[in-house]
C-alpha cells in the first residue's frame, strides 16, 4: 500500500487526508446519533408519569436535559411552562419547536462535511490522474522525442496515475454510503422527536390547567 501511495504521487495526499477525516466522521457519528443518547426508548413514558400530578423540581429538569436529544427537547417544554403556569397553546408549540430546531441542528452536526467528502474524493482523484497523465505525457515526449515515447513505460505510467482515480472512489463510496445511512437516521429520530412533542404538548396544557386551579 505505501508504494502505491508513493507511486501515485503529491496528488494522493488530500485523498489520503479525506480518508482520514471521513473514518474520524463516520466514527464521532456512530457514537452520537446512538438511540440511548437520542431518543431512549421509555424516556417519553417516564416524564409522562413522573409529571403526572405536577412539575418536578428544577434539578429533575436539568438532569433530563443532560440525559439525551430527546431529554433536552422535553425539559424545554417543561421549563416554558414551569416559566409561565398559565401558558398559551401556541407559545408552548413555539417552545418545543425552537428546542426541536436546535435538536435537528445538533443530530446533524458533521453530516454535511462527510457528504462533502464523498463528492469530492472522485473528482480529487480524477484531478491527480490527469496531473500524473500530463507529467507521464511531457516526461516520455521529452525522453524519447517522439509524441509516443516508450508504450510500455506509457502503459506503466498510466495505471500509476489511475491510482488517484481508483483510490478516491475508495474513499467516496463508503463516505456516501454512511451520510445516506446517518441521514436516514437523523430522519428516523426527527420524526420521534416531533411525535414526542405532539405527545407532550396537550399532556402539559392539562398539567398547567391543573396548578392554576
Amino acid at each position: 500500500m505505501l508504494s502505491i501511495l508513493q507511486a501515485a504521487g503529491w496528488p494522493i495526499i488530500p485523498l489520503v487526508l479525506c480518508s482520514i477525516v471521513a473514518l474520524a466522521l463516520i466514527i464521532e457519528r456512530f457514537l452520537s446519533l446512538r438511540a440511548d443518547r437520542v431518543a431512549p426508548g421509555k424516556l417519553l413514558d417516564e416524564v409522562m408519569t413522573v409529571t403526572r400530578g405536577n412539575l418536578p423540581p428544577a434539578d429533575t429538569i436539568n438532569k433530563l436535559a443532560e440525559n439525551s436529544v430527546m431529554g433536552k427537547l422535553l425539559a424545554q417544554g417543561l421549563r416554558a411552562v414551569a416559566a409561565e403556569p398559565r401558558i398559551a397553546e401556541p407559545a408552548l408549540r413555539r417552545a418545543f419547536e425552537t428546542a426541536g430546531r436546535d435538536a435537528v441542528h445538533q443530530l446533524e452536526r458533521n453530516l454535511n462535511a462527510l457528504g462533502t467528502i464523498a463528492s469530492a474524493a472522485p473528482l480529487l482523484g480524477l484531478l491527480g490522474t490527469v496531473i500524473g497523465m500530463i507529467e507521464i505525457f511531457g516526461a516520455s515526449g521529452a525522453t524519447a522525442g517522439t509524441p509516443g515515447g516508450n508504450p510500455a513505460e506509457l502503459a506503466h505510467g498510466i495505471s500509476v496515475a489511475l491510482y488517484n482515480t481508483a483510490f478516491g472512489l475508495i474513499v467516496a463510496i463508503p463516505a456516501l454510503m454512511f451520510y445516506r445511512h446517518f441521514r436516514a437516521r437523523v430522519d428516523a429520530y426527527t420524526l420521534s422527536l416531533e411525535q414526542a412533542a405532539e405527545t407532550m404538548v396537550p399532556h402539559l396544557l392539562r398539567l398547567g390547567a391543573g396548578g392554576r386551579r
